[in-house]
């Protein structure tokens, strides 16, 4: 790896005092994750835009939505659903511009609907013009923003996100002439965090975005963030004070922002990336009871559910954990035992086509509970009643299916189904970016339009009902629990 420059990053602000929040808007928010590209195509080209998704706002707001997590939308080549970026300043010309971000942001600001973005700096394109000059050039200024050896570790199989079709996390550039690591696919090499320019650089993207509306960020993979990389590290290290300077620097540019971290760690771990102070991440994804929760429904057991929720009740006051039932990634069961990840397979992806990476299913929430609206129900139910945020997915309101055919998490992120029409009412175009499931109990045929009468019915019990109570019962999103022993009813 190429010596770091010792040169200072600008200060993220005053930090002699601990960033402190006095809104804690999160604690009682629903938040509803969506892709722009997906969600509703206003010109008719196939592919989601800022103009389509602003005509869905009202319907966001009929559902009880208070703030929207939109997946990358940035400029990018497009082989990873966005998570791939080659400009974080811009927007992918296939959704908009800068300025229908903006008009987007304001619209929902005027809906009372915050708006949070994916930050993916653990790595970028292969295709970024930053890693372009450093491989050309071994003097560029970029050269140390990414991570390099001259010959190939003898580490380089091993910490694969994605085992079974990732096969190395260091690649051979030809250019470069050198092997650069990525912790993810061999088209997004990892950037040197450790590098006190490119923690500058992610400051500034930060800010960027939120003099545009933005209302804080889903920090995408933060324990690699901020793990210690190159070719001798053996063991990397968490530089857990990073963590605190990105708190900082939002608290000290517009004091409500807030970091939704990614980070599926063990609960003994928590502390380290909240803050014993919760001077760090404002928010978690509570990943121990996500997990645990589907172990309960595929076993009736609730007893590893009860200790998963027990293990992560500590918490800062100001800080908060984030409860959803599925995401846009693989339902991961990798901290479940052998024997409980083997019975939530047998119940929920009994078929190796429905499992991924060798740890985690990928298919939506209803087909996996065989469409039973009972099950959906006292899912969601649980979802809202424990302590934390809820998360939804888009679509899940409407009980949408899977396409198993599409490869990897691509099954799940199809098109949103908004009537009967053909394509489901997404676009007008015959090519979709993503086919929309056209067959099946889940097709497009099946599904209700959000606006009729019938599929309220149907929602209203599922998660935009439980939505509406959340915001009427705030303390069941920021208080504690306790599990009670009952009789099998």
């Amino acid at each position: 790896m190429g010596r770091v420059k010792s040169q200072r990053a600008p200060r993220a602000g005053p930090t002699s005092a601990k960033p402190a929040i006095n809104d804690l808007w999160y604690k009682n928010a629903v938040i509803y994750c969506l892709s722009v590209g997906t969600y509703m195509d206003a010109n008719g080209d196939g592919i989601g835009d800022f103009a389509g998704l602003m005509r869905r706002l009202d319907y966001l707001h009929g559902l009880g939505v208070t703030a929207i997590w939109l997946m990358p939308f940035q400029t990018s080549p497009g082989r990873d659903d966005g998570y791939d970026v080659s400009d974080y300043y811009g927007v992918n010309p296939a959704h908009g511009t800068l300025g229908d971000f903006v008009e987007f942001t304001q619209a929902a600001k005027q809906r009372g609907i915050r708006v949070i973005i994916d930050l993916v700096v653990n790595h970028t394109s292969d295709q970024h013009p930053w890693f372009q000059d450093a491989r050309r050039n071994p003097g560029s200024r970029y050269r140390d923003w990414y991570v390099w050896s001259e010959k190939r570790p003898a580490n380089a199989d091993q910490g694969m996100v994605f085992p079974g079709v990732q096969k190395s996390t260091w690649s051979y550039d030809k250019e470069a002439r050198a092997w650069y690591f990525h912790r993810f696919y061999d088209f997004q090499p990892d950037l040197n965090t450790s590098n006190p320019n490119v923690q500058a650089e992610i400051l500034k993207i930060m800010g960027f975005w939120i003099q545009l509306g933005v209302s804080g960020f889903r920090m995408d993979a933060v324990p690699f963030v901020i793990s210690t990389k190159g070719p001798r590290v053996r063991k990397p290290v968490e530089q857990y004070e990073l963590l605190r300077s990105l708190r900082a620097f939002l608290q000290w540019r517009v004091g409500d922002s807030i970091i939704l971290a990614e980070a599926n760690v063990l609960p003994e771990t928590d502390m380290e990336y909240f803050g014993r102070d919760g001077d760090r991440m404002h928010m978690m994804f509570n990943f121990q009871v996500n997990q645990h929760l589907f172990y309960a429904l595929a076993s009736s057991d609730s007893r590893p559910l009860a200790r998963s929720l027990k293990a992560t009740m500590r918490r800062p006051e100001t800080a908060q954990w984030g409860l959803f039932l599925r995401n846009h990634d693989e339902l991961d069961l990798g901290r479940l035992t052998q024997e409980q990840r083997r019975c939530v397979f047998d119940r929920f992806g009994p078929d190796k086509h429905m499992q991924l990476y060798e740890r985690g299913i990928r298919r939506r929430l209803a087909p996996m509970l065989n469409g039973d609206r009972r099950l959906i129900e006292l899912a969601y139910s649980l979802m809202f009643t424990l302590p934390g945020t809820p998360v939804l997915r888009y679509g899940d309101e409407l009980g949408m299916g899977d396409d198993l055919d599409l490869p990897e998490r691509t099954c799940a992120r199809t098109p949103m189904q908004w009537s009967t029409e053909p394509h489901g009412g997404f676009t007008k175009s015959d090519k979709p970016v993503v086919p929309v499931i056209r067959e099946g109990p889940f097709g497009d045929q099946q599904s209700m339009p959000p606006c009729s009468d019938a599929t309220h019915t149907r929602s209203s019990t599922g998660p935009s009902g439980s939505s509406g109570c959340a915001r009427r019962c705030p303390r069941s999103a920021g208080g504690s629990s306790r599990c009670c022993r009952c009789a099998t009813p």
